[in-house]
């Protein structure tokens, strides 16, 4: 087998305001392995200042662990690594499947189900924010996902007021993302004013790390907390339970290439389901390359909450695929052929 690597810079339609700033290119590697005419492709996904694999030494890492598939060496442990992890455990299975990009075999794969998914409201400007609802309203998502801590906090909740003004939570599920904006002494002040608007839920409402601070919002908050950044760097499988039992949340977002791949979700999976504990999958903002691996991986779990897998739409140079998202659902046309060229 001989393995290699691209790099890919997506280039995004918009700039997206994210809670580390602008984004307007994301950095994706292509892991490619081939043997005898057979071939996987996989992605290696860093978000840069969130994934813990951001290092300067990514690539010389990615190399050598690529000349260790093509040697037939032994390969070193990838706990450290999650997106190589994550860009492998893709690889491997699209190149022992009949078709390289039909990952997860189901009635996905063959256009006859969908993934219902939940709109992202980016951060930005009051303005700029509110168009963005109008528009994935008008798409038909009936469940959308609002960054907050952007703009002044009042902003926001007239933003939730809008909202609600118009649909009532049976009619439209709001979901908010805090990525760690508020402090523990502040936080619970606003999940109080937030629980107004009959939010979903709310995730990370403050850092990663703070895991006393955490348990006491998830026992008192009035919105259910899901846990996001709280599962990154956690490479230890003893520390999953550990983290779980301290702070007991509602959910937890898995996100695979930040986590270890889907190896680390499945046990994510296991572990929660036995806690009583919900969960929904989210990408990374990877190219259709991995989006289209973690949903077909996704719809296998037979999830019961909207997922967070509408991101491909997001790039000008994106790799045509057949997925497609319409009507708040993300599904794959089989009409629509692959355009994977290197």
């Amino acid at each position: 087998m001989i393995a290699r690597f691209q790099k890919h810079i997506l280039k995004f339609k918009t700039p997206s305001g994210t809670s580390r700033g602008i984004l307007t290119t994301k950095t994706s590697y292509f892991l490619i392995l081939e043997e005898s005419g057979k071939v996987g492709y996989g992605e290696c996904s860093l978000l840069s200042g969130l994934s813990f694999d951001d290092h300067p030494n990514y690539e010389r890492k990615l190399a050598a662990f690529c000349q260790s598939i093509t040697k037939g060496e032994t390969l070193p442990d990838l706990a450290f690594w999650p997106s190589i992890r994550m860009g492998y455990e893709m690889a491997l299975r699209a190149f022992h499947a009949s078709n390289p990009f039909e990952l997860y075999p189901s009635a996905f794969t063959r256009s006859e189900a969908a993934i219902d998914i939940n709109g992202l409201v980016w951060m930005g400007s009051y303005e700029f924010m509110h168009r963005q609802i109008e528009n994935l309203i008008k798409r038909g998502f009936r469940c959308i996902k609002i960054k907050i801590g952007a703009i002044a906090f009042d902003e926001e909740l007239a933003l939730l007021k809008s909202m609600r003004d118009t649909f009532d939570a049976a009619t439209l599920t709001i979901r908010v993302d805090a990525n760690g904006a508020f402090t523990p002494e502040n936080a619970m002040e606003k999940l109080t004013r937030l629980a107004a608007y009959e939010l979903h839920s709310i995730e990370q409402p403050i850092a990663a790390g703070q895991w006393d601070a955490m348990a006491d919002l998830c026992q008192n908050s009035p919105i259910p907390i899901a846990l996001d950044e709280e599962l990154i760097g956690l490479t230890k499988a003893e520390n999953h339970e550990k983290m779980l039992d301290h702070i007991v949340p509602q959910y937890i977002i898995l996100k695979p290439s930040l986590i270890g791949g889907f190896s680390a979700a499945d046990h994510w999976i296991e572990l929660v389901e036995a806690r009583g504990i919900g969960w929904w999958a989210t990408s990374a903002l990877e190219s259709n390359i991995g989006l289209n691996a973690i949903a077909q991986w996704t719809f296998t779990k037979s999830p019961t909450l909207p997922q967070g897998l509408g991101t491909g739409s997001l790039f000008t140079n994106n790799i045509k695929s057949p997925l497609l998202i319409k009507n708040g659902y993300i599904s794959l046309n089989n009409q629509i052929k692959w355009n994977f060229k290197l």
